[in-house]
């Protein structure tokens, strides 16, 4: 067996092993059942509620969950502008960076709020040391655990009893970060840290090369930075090309940590689900089915990657490693592959590798990945997004079985679809109209302003696109995918750094991140208050795998029907043009 092919099915199994038992203890956490950290955490949590004056034992209806979760949200993302537009006479800015200009500030306080961190700027130019801990690291563990008490609210609610009170949203979240997020970050920041990361405050440092050549590199604490940008599927680099950095990824053992770390709190949420309502089989169930989706995604991508550009290799040329423009010699084509899909799938946004480069087929993949958003997705939400088709599955099932569709003993009527499908179709409608608008103004040249206006002044539509024809629309699918899946990769040939992307970007990440969690919550929230029927002999059992291919199939669906014309103006038709 190939050593790169060994090293990415090595990261998959670990992961796997990893994340089992660490849903087993996400579990218990959201149950208050007694776990190993009680001890010492038990009197830091009980000094936030006092200081706050929060009840975490007051218990709420799935309407004051959703209310406290918006009204914290806003409070951060004013905390983030503020940074942000200020960051220039703000402490701890060694390397005088300026302020963000306000639609790029907006930007960005809202893609990091989301949990998307998509980034229209360079992180070690673009963002002061303050800006990046106390207000983009922050919102990196807080978005984070926003989705995954978003998450615990819908477990709660899917147990076996009628009740409108679905525990405290403060306390599931608090548990997040301090049982979850901050001990494995602890972890992971130091593995880093040892391995050439760098860990400080002090600003550029000038060093002279091998060849004699005089550098200036840029620190910051990185290795913290690198934890929590991962581990919470956030996906946002202290630099600006991200994992591909070779001081914040900087050899294969770090590559092997951060691909691990990425996947393991989507797998163990799947797990958890299924230690919290006492269902292992229904949670392999589901996990089978992200899996299926996964494979489907990174194995024709792998193909393409090692096999390299079929019209360099008619001409006769070799392509050792394959198609390695755009790689990283130390990962090579199979890491890298590996990683695009994981990332996109998973909604962490990270990179490895610039996109842009990868084959067409490739970056088809990567954006139907985003397109599903379902298949492991991001922390928490993933699993949010993943509901929604199961939900929509029980009703067709239902629907063919000839009864009231039911899941988890409580029945699925008209308003719970009403909600299931105002998600399922507001994913496509933002990607497809945005994209819309942005492809006719770069046909059209337009030329509108300010609106319109890169860094450097230039001010028509076309200076978006470095690249022309099929793979130019796919630039800006991409982007706009990205957003909307609350991912923050992309192809990196478009010029998004100016009012129009700035602007239209953020409203995306913004009705893409709430709705998708109101909605489940909903939801589940109005299913806990139906009364529990009992398991009968017509009822459709979703632990089995014709379950399971039932819900993979609405899936495939629901993306052929809404994305496969945009993907054959772009990706699809740009392969074919290889040909």
């Amino acid at each position: 067996m190939n050593a790169e092919l060994l090293g990415i099915i090595v990261m998959f199994v670990a992961t796997l092993l990893l994340s089992i038992p660490l849903g087993r203890y996400i579990a218990k956490v959201y149950a208050g059942d007694k776990v190993w950290t009680d001890a010492i955490l038990n009197p830091v949590e009980k000094l936030f509620f006092k200081l706050s004056r929060i009840n975490p034992a007051r218990e709420m209806n799935w309407k004051q969950h959703l209310a406290a979760m918006l009204t914290i949200n806003l409070v951060w993302f004013l905390w983030a502008m503020f940074c942000l537009l200020n960051q220039s006479w703000l402490p701890w800015n060694p390397d005088h960076n300026p302020s963000q200009t306000p639609d790029l500030a907006f930007n960005t306080a809202v893609s990091f709020l989301v949990n998307c961190n998509l980034q229209d700027y360079s992180g070690e130019t673009g963002a002061s040391y303050f800006t990046q801990v106390f207000a983009l690291m922050f919102l990196q563990f807080t978005s984070a655990a926003t989705g995954m008490a978003a998450a615990a609210i819908v477990f709660n609610a899917l147990r076996d009893r009628t009740t409108e009170k679905l525990g405290n949203f403060y306390n599931y979240f608090l548990k997040s970060i301090t049982r979850i997020l901050v001990p494995i970050c602890i972890i992971i920041a130091a593995l880093h840290a040892f391995h050439g990361t760098p860990m400080t405050f002090k600003g550029i440092d000038t060093v002279t090369s091998l060849q004699g050549d005089t550098m200036h590199v840029s620190r910051g604490p990185v290795a913290a930075f690198v934890a929590i940008k991962h581990l919470g599927t956030n996906g946002g680099g202290f630099y600006g090309t991200n994992s591909a950095h070779p001081l914040e990824n900087p050899d294969y053992f770090t590559n092997t940590v951060q691909m691990i770390i990425q996947i393991l709190i989507p797998f163990a949420m799947v797990f958890a689900l299924g230690y919290y309502l006492r269902k292992k089989r229904l949670a392999w169930v589901f996990w089978g089915v992200m899996t299926i989706g996964f494979l489907c995604l990174v194995i024709p991508t792998i193909y393409a990657e090692i096999h390299g550009n079929p019209n360099i290799a008619h001409m006769g040329i070799s392509q050792p490693g394959g198609n390695m423009e755009g790689k990283e010699v130390r990962f090579g084509s199979y890491a890298s592959a590996f990683w695009s899909i994981a990332t996109t799938v998973i909604s962490t946004g990270s990179v490895n590798a610039m996109h842009d480069s990868f084959m067409p087929i490739s970056g088809m993949n990567m954006m139907l990945g985003m397109m599903v958003n379902s298949f492991y997705g991001g922390v928490g939400v993933g699993f949010l997004n993943f509901f929604i088709y199961v939900i929509l599955a029980v009703f067709m099932g239902g629907l063919m079985v000839g009864r009231t569709p039911e899941f988890m003993g409580k029945k699925i009527e008209a308003r719970e679809m009403k909600i299931a499908m105002i998600v399922a179709l507001l994913h496509p409608f933002l990607i497809l109209a945005f994209t819309a608008v942005a492809s006719h103004l770069t046909a059209h040249d337009a030329n509108m302003g300010w609106w319109f206006a890169d860094a450097a002044g230039k001010h028509n539509a076309s200076g978006w696109l470095n690249n022309p024809s099929y793979h130019g629309f796919s630039e800006m699918l991409y982007q706009y995918t990205s957003s909307s899946a609350n991912n923050g990769s992309g192809f990196e040939g478009l010029a998004d750094n100016n009012p129009f992307w700035n602007i239209t970007a953020g409203i995306v990440l913004l009705f893409s991140r709430f709705l998708p969690i109101i909605g489940p919550i909903a939801i589940a929230g109005l299913m806990a208050g139906k009364k529990f029927i009992p398991e009968s002999s017509g009822t459709l059992k979703t632990d089995t795998g014709t379950f399971g291919i039932l819900v993979f199939a609405v899936k495939v669906i629901i993306a052929a029907l809404a994305f496969f014309p945009a993907l054959a103006l772009g990706p699809i038709a740009e392969f074919f043009s290889m040909k």
